[in-house]
């Protein structure tokens, strides 16, 4: 689970570095499209990346504990 949740970190990276040329000729309310891919929707994809690995852990936490009697 960490390496997709690193992969995805990684492709999010790279692919609006890799086309923020192509992206720039695209523009929303003025601004170019690169610009809020790098400001808004990167950041959105790595509070997801966080999120789903808070989740995923406290169910494997709730699991753990479950079948070793409520031990840590």
């Amino acid at each position: 689970m960490t390496g997709w949740l690193l992969a995805t970190w990684l492709l999010t990276t790279f692919c609006i570095i890799f086309f923020a040329r192509e992206l720039s000729g695209l523009s929303i309310f003025g601004w170019p499209l690169s610009f809020y891919l790098a400001a808004q929707g990167a950041s959105l994809i790595y509070l997801a990346i966080i999120g789903f690995y808070a989740w995923r852990m406290r169910a494997l936490e709730r699991v753990y504990r479950s079948e070793n009697g409520g031990q840590a």
